[in-house]
Parts: C-alpha cells; sequence; structure tokens
C-alpha cells in the first residue's frame, strides 16, 4: 500500500467515525485481496462496556440473501426445479404464481411481509415468529404486478427460498450455510442468528442519536433465508477475499450471483440472485446492505478496481454513504458535490398511476430535491438539463408532464399531479377481503388519525397527512422491520351519493390492496 493510500485511508477512517457517531463499528477495505484497513471502534454493548473488534459477532440482516442464493444455485443450479415447491407455499394465491428465479430477483410480486404485518395491526416491538410469518406469506391472494415485469424488495421471498432448501435437502439452514458456505471460504465465526432479540456474544443494536442520546434497541421477530446472518469483520473479510480470489471463474458462486440479469422482456435488471448492481462513483459494483432497528450495515465489492469495502455500524448512521465515503478514498477520488441550481417549478404532489402511490417532490439542500414516494425518502441531484437524478432514478419534464424514471424497477411513468384541498368526511372503518383486517379513520377532536388493525393486535394511531383530493398519507415512523415501509397512500373512493365507500392502501414495498367501508 503506497503512503498517500495508507493516509487518504486514515484521514477517512478518523473523520467517518465523526460522521457517523454512535456506541460502535467496525469497518474494512480490501484491494486485490489485501487488507488496507481493518478497524473496530466504540462499543459492542455500551452498557455491559463490550467493546467492538473485528471478531465481534454482528447482526448483517439483509446481506444473508446473497448467501441464500449461494445456497440455492449451489444445491440446485437450475433454480427453476424449485418452482413447484414455491407454488405450494402460496397455496391461496388466485394468479400465476412466481418462480423461485423471480424470488431470487426480487421479481416475485408478493408484497412484503413484513410491510404487510403492519396492516394485520402488529404493534412495533411484538414478537413475530415461524407461525405468525407462514400465515402472512400463505394469505396472498393477490400480486401487485406479474412476476418477471417489475423489481419491488420482498424479504419473504428469501424466507421461502431458505424454507424450500431445509425441506430439500433434509438439512437446517444453518447446517447448510456451515457446510457449502462458511467452510468453505474460512468464514470461521459466521453462523445463524434467526432470533432477533440477542447476539450470542451480547452485541446490542441501539436506536436513537448522538443529540438526543442511545438506547437498546428492542427486536422480536425470526430472520432465517431473508436475515438471519452473523458474521464478524473477519468472516466478512474472508468472504470478500474469496470473491476476489475467484473473480476470474466464471463458475465460482459470487460469478453466478453477481452475473447479469434481466426482467421478462428483456431488459436488464439492477437486482438478482440478492445482489444489487449499480454504479458507485463512476464504477460498476456490486453489494447490499443490512438492517434492522439498531443495526446497519453494507458491503460492496468494484470488481474492475478490484476494490472491497465493508462497513457494520450498531446503530443507525447510514452505512451506506459511509462505505463510499470508504471507497472513494481507496480509489483516490472525491464524492461529487450537487451543484448549485435554482429550484424547479415541478415540486409538488402527484399520483404514480401504475402503482397508485403518492409522489411528493420537495425542496432539500441547495442543489437537490427530496423524493418521496418509496421504501424511504431519496434525494435526487438537480442536473443541469433541468432532471433531478439518483442512482435508479430521474425525474423529467416532457412535454406532456412530469415523468418518473425508475430503471432498476423496468418502470417509467408520467405522474398525475394533485390538485385541490383533501375533504375531511373519511371517518369510518374500512375492511379488506384479503388480509382480513381493517383500517379505521377517526376524528379527534377535529384531526383525523389513522390506524390498522388485524390477527396481529391493534395499531398505533397516527395523524394523517393531506395530499389531494380523496388522497392522504398514513405515516409510519416505526414497523417491525429495520425501517418503516414508508407512508401509506390512503385513495379514498366515493359512491353516488358523494360518501366515501372505500379506499385502495399501499406503500412500495405493499401496494393496491382495496378496502370497503364498513362503518
Amino acid at each position: 500500500m503506497t503512503t498517500s493510500l495508507s493516509a487518504r485511508l486514515e484521514k477517512s477512517l478518523e473523520s467517518l467515525m465523526r460522521a457517523y457517531p454512535g456506541p460502535g463499528g467496525a469497518v474494512a477495505v480490501l484491494r486485490k485481496g489485501e487488507v488496507l484497513a481493518r478497524h473496530a471502534w466504540g462499543w459492542a454493548n455500551a452498557e455491559r462496556r463490550i467493546p467492538f473488534t473485528p471478531r465481534t459477532l454482528f447482526r448483517m440482516c439483509s446481506i444473508t440473501k446473497q448467501f441464500t442464493c449461494g445456497l440455492v444455485l449451489d444445491a440446485f443450479p437450475d433454480p427453476s426445479v424449485l418452482d413447484g415447491d414455491v407454488r405450494a407455499r402460496l397455496a391461496n394465491l388466485e394468479e400465476t404464481a412466481p418462480g423461485a428465479v423471480h424470488l431470487c430477483h426480487n421479481q416475485s410480486g408478493l408484497r412484503d411481509y413484513w410491510a404487510v404485518a403492519m396492516l394485520h395491526g402488529s404493534p412495533v416491538e411484538a414478537p413475530f415468529g415461524e407461525s405468525e410469518a407462514r400465515r402472512v406469506i400463505a394469505g396472498a391472494r393477490t400480486l401487485q404486478f406479474a412476476p418477471g415485469t417489475r423489481y419491488s424488495y420482498v424479504n419473504q421471498n428469501f424466507r421461502i427460498l431458505s424454507d424450500i432448501l431445509q425441506e430439500r435437502t433434509g438439512k437446517s439452514f444453518a447446517e447448510l450455510l456451515r457446510e457449502r458456505i462458511f467452510a468453505r471460504v474460512g468464514m470461521e465465526g459466521a453462523l445463524l442468528v434467526a432470533e432477533t432479540r440477542a447476539m450470542p456474544d451480547g452485541t446490542a443494536g441501539y436506536e436513537g442519536m448522538a443529540a438526543g442520546g442511545f438506547r437498546e434497541a428492542e427486536n422480536n421477530v425470526l430472520w432465517t433465508g431473508d436475515a438471519g446472518l452473523g458474521a464478524s469483520l473477519d468472516d466478512m473479510i474472508a468472504w470478500e477475499r474469496h470473491i476476489d480470489a475467484t473473480r476470474d471463474d466464471a463458475g465460482a458462486l459470487y460469478s453466478r450471483l453477481s452475473a447479469p440479469v434481466s426482467f421478462a422482456d428483456g431488459a436488464p435488471a439492477a437486482y438478482g440472485f440478492g445482489l444489487g448492481r449499480a454504479d458507485e462513483l463512476g464504477h460498476a459494483v456490486t453489494g447490499h446492505g443490512g438492517a434492522l432497528r439498531g443495526w446497519r450495515s453494507h458491503r460492496l465489492y468494484a470488481a474492475s478496481e478490484r476494490v472491497s469495502v465493508v462497513v457494520m455500524f450498531n446503530h443507525l448512521s447510514d452505512a451506506h454513504e459511509a462505505a463510499l465515503d470508504l471507497l472513494a478514498a481507496a480509489l483516490g477520488e472525491e464524492r461529487p458535490a450537487a451543484a448549485r441550481r435554482p429550484m424547479p417549478d415541478w415540486l409538488g404532489a402527484y399520483t404514480e398511476p401504475e402503482t397508485g402511490l403518492s409522489v411528493r417532490i420537495e425542496a432539500a439542500a441547495e442543489g437537490r430535491v427530496r423524493l418521496r414516494y418509496g421504501h424511504s425518502p431519496e434525494r435526487l441531484d438537480l442536473q443541469e438539463d433541468g432532471t433531478a437524478k439518483a442512482a435508479g432514478v430521474r425525474l423529467r419534464l416532457a412535454g406532456d408532464g412530469l415523468w418518473m424514471d425508475r430503471p432498476h424497477e423496468n418502470q417509467s411513468s408520467r405522474l398525475v399531479r394533485c390538485e385541490g384541498v383533501a375533504a375531511r368526511d373519511i371517518a369510518g372503518r374500512y375492511r379488506c377481503a384479503e388480509l382480513d383486517a381493517e383500517l379505521t379513520v377517526a376524528d379527534a377532536g377535529g384531526t383525523l388519525y389513522g390506524g390498522f388493525s388485524g390477527f396481529l393486535g391493534q395499531g398505533r394511531m397516527e395523524m394523517l397527512d393531506p395530499i389531494g383530493p380523496d388522497l392522504w398519507a398514513l405515516p409510519c415512523p416505526r414497523a417491525l422491520d429495520h425501517t418503516p415501509p414508508g407512508d401509506w397512500t390512503l385513495t379514498f373512493a366515493r359512491n353516488a351519493a358523494g360518501r366515501a365507500a372505500g379506499a385502495t392502501v399501499g406503500c412500495w414495498l405493499a401496494r393496491g390492496l382495496p378496502y370497503v367501508r364498513v362503518g
């Protein structure tokens, strides 16, 4: 490692710990299989004063998905042989079931079960185990799009795959991970930690922030093939070294996982086999993030530069941004800043016609706008040509209106502007037949609130946010999963008498569910 590279990484590490403050963390940077940086700091458990070290077990969460897909490809080189197993687990589905490859690529069309759990009224810290997961998964009767045509992140895709692997092989998912991947690549401490209540070595995840203080996060869900991996920084270093060592072998596991994938119409897909494919700082990278309340991680591999970055935070800082900071330091590049540009005149509220979801575009930091549509708010950089862009999304004004392009979802649509005031006469009870669950809208002293209830309980009431005529947002600030599913869009329909008779409820993770007024 050159002196200049060493100095850049040292400077980046020093600033990273201040820029992303929290109880503890660990990072690694590798180039050509050589470890350039391996550093841990702070506390794995601040109350018990357990230090964070490179051997501390960490909850890797959704980084698990690539390992689940690796097991699928290792045991069943042609995953389509598992299509019948997938159909059997979706017995109530009234439409053509997705295949195993659709699950691997997040093109299944299923609604995410952690999001749907909130529609069933689950309290945030409620237990959610095998029986609850099985009932939510089996309850699916419709899809939000035809399999293979679109992309939407769905955690149970990978839980279904891990369940099938266990049944097909006669071995537990934990055994399969250990025998077929961990032992082969040298991940000596890695294991399946399905229960999220606690880690075996006492490592804790924390909610909160430096300004208001941190508190240990409470999680009571059970994760398997979707997010159950427990691993240390050293374990992830072993994985990154294996990736680089086998980079030229087309038959190697990571080569197969990271190979190009497409949608049914042949359009290239930016996600496949549990890995995202993206352009970061002008370089093609593959990788994935992981998160649960109190935990954030990200790993990426820039194949052309043979550079790997791993970031682990046991708090809610942005691990993806931190990984890009380290990647820039390793490549000797500066992260581009947004240019100073005037705000466009197309800010405002819209709906996206295919999904029915609200789209809210607001001024953000100088040179940027904030797009509230998907899983979480997206920051887009304003461009010289009048468009706004971020990874995987572009807003552009055309002669017929404002368009939103989301190529990683295989979707492009002209947005419909929302004009007018939301009528307030929507209080009542609304029932979704597919979920056997209810939405309650209540007028509490002149302010409207909404909340969901179902077999998982009674969710808290949240203040509704008016967007446009018969269009409201129901906030979801906390949820079972790592981050909330995003605001729920409530689109009310009226009968001939002008009374609110029903609503369509959805978010990016779980769209297009009809509710009928029952009270």
